[in-house]
């Protein structure tokens, strides 16, 4: 079975019900196998099935399975193109040199029908005709599907023409997770050349990964467990996660790159900029939670720790140009996360000296209910009298900034909260930021 370790060393899936399930929750099934040279075909009627067929000779290998999901089970039978692309993109990353071709070949009315139940459930309105994809997107007549094998076996499908404006997309990459990683920061600035990749194996475990640094400040960190994603993390991110936070630390100091004096660097610092795949394979899988997507095995952490320790610790020592500038990024988080306290420090500190805790500048109202109060944020002192002389003071504020404020998207968290305008604002709104973060 698909279970038993003689048969597969890794498998996909949660649960090994999958096919049974499809086919208990479907109205038709269709399985045709192609093997040892004849075609077989067995199909179900509302999860009973019929007399198993040999259909004929056949050439190559191969299985094809078809379903007709039963609408008075599912709310909804209508796929989404997107949905399922974005599935099959992943498992062509996870699977290097694999090919996978998406194929929508559902008439425009219910290619139109998906679309207006989107929008629907997004609450616009669409009266726009479907967009185009990669490959093809032609409209055309074609005509009911051929037969696994032409003319081998009778088709479901009407054979009356059917007009479709068929979407296409096909997923192959050569380098697997290199090009996932390479994905993830097409719209980023590497700040080293080469992508980190490394393969390691052990007694039932496999693991895979791929990593690269960029100028950006957030991680982009994916795990999958045989080949499911696990959006939860789990042991496997987990044993990643530690044995990176130590063995960068370890680096840094080896070479004098962080001082005695100086405390090590927090697993935050150190992924800050990070966009990584970790694809563990593991041959008796143990899934968590309601959605099956955090990994459990606790032996995974040791192994994806001592993998990655290893294998990271040796291209740092291959490539220490590139190593040198990782751990700088990391250096200069460090320093920019402890600015950023102080920074914050100082706002809290101002926010209490300032009379009535309010910035010279504002202009309060004298309604004290934040619902029925409007703060304008003005430019200079002379639309700040236009504006306080046009208010209705009950309800309404105005703040005059000097100048135009600094652009908050790309500077480090420590210059924003540095800068005057800035700080006027946080006190103006009198929330407080980050952890003292309060709208009561």
């Amino acid at each position: 079975g698909k279970f038993d370790s003689d048969s597969y060393a890794v498998s996909g899936g949660l649960h090994g019900v999958g096919i049974s399930v499809v086919n208990a929750l479907s109205t038709r099934v269709e399985v045709q196998i192609k093997r040892d040279g004849r075609l077989w075909q067995q199909n179900f009627n509302m999860a009973v099935p019929e007399e198993l067929v040999d259909a004929g000779p056949a050439e190559g290998t191969g299985t094809r399975v078809r379903f007709w999901a039963d609408g008075s089970i599912f709310e909804s039978t209508e796929y989404d193109f997107d949905v399922v692309a974005r599935r099959l993109q992943e498992m062509a990353f996870l699977n290097k040199g694999l090919t996978i071709t998406l194929t929508d070949r559902r008439s425009r009315a219910e290619q139109a029908a998906e679309l207006d139940a989107i929008a629907d459930s997004e609450g616009r309105g669409s009266d726009s005709a479907p967009g185009s994809d990669e490959g093809s997107d032609i409209e055309h007549a074609v005509d009911a599907e051929q037969a696994f094998v032409e003319g081998a076996v009778e088709t479901t499908e009407p054979a009356e023409p059917v007009k479709v404006r068929e979407r296409k997309r096909t997923f192959h990459y050569p380098d697997g997770l290199k090009d996932y990683v390479t994905a993830i920061n097409k719209s980023k600035t590497a700040i080293h050349q080469t992508i980190l990749y490394f393969e390691g194996k052990g007694t039932g475990h496999e693991v895979e990964v791929a990593m690269q640094w960029n100028s950006g400040y957030s991680e982009s960190v994916h795990t999958f467990a045989n080949t499911i994603n696990t959006h939860e993390g789990g042991t496997h991110e987990e044993g990643f996660r530690a044995a990176l936070t130590s063995l960068v630390n370890k680096y840094a100091r080896d070479k004098k790159l962080l001082k005695e004096k100086d405390p090590n660097l927090t697993g935050d610092d150190i992924r800050e900029g990070l966009a990584a795949v970790i694809s563990a394979k593991i041959s008796d899988p143990q899934f968590e939670g309601q959605t099956k997507t955090k990994l459990g095995n606790t032996e995974v952490k040791g192994f994806i720790q001592r993998q990655v320790s290893e294998h990271v610790g040796h291209w740092f020592e291959a490539n220490p140009a590139e190593a040198r500038v990782i751990v700088n990024k990391g250096i200069a988080s460090s320093q920019a996360r402890v600015a950023a306290r102080k920074a914050r420090e100082m706002v809290r500190r101002k926010s209490a000296t300032d009379i009535g805790g309010l910035p010279g500048k504002l202009a309060d109202c004298r309604s004290k209910d934040p619902a029925k109060s409007e703060l304008y944020i003005v430019e200079g002192d002379s639309a700040g009298g236009s504006a306080k002389s046009g208010r209705d003071s009950m309800f309404q504020a105005i703040l005059p900034l000097r100048g135009k404020i600094i652009n908050v998207e790309k500077p480090r968290i420590d210059k924003v909260l540095k800068n005057t305008e800035v700080q006027a604002i946080i006190t103006a709104l009198g929330t407080g930021i980050h952890e003292e973060f309060d709208l009561e």
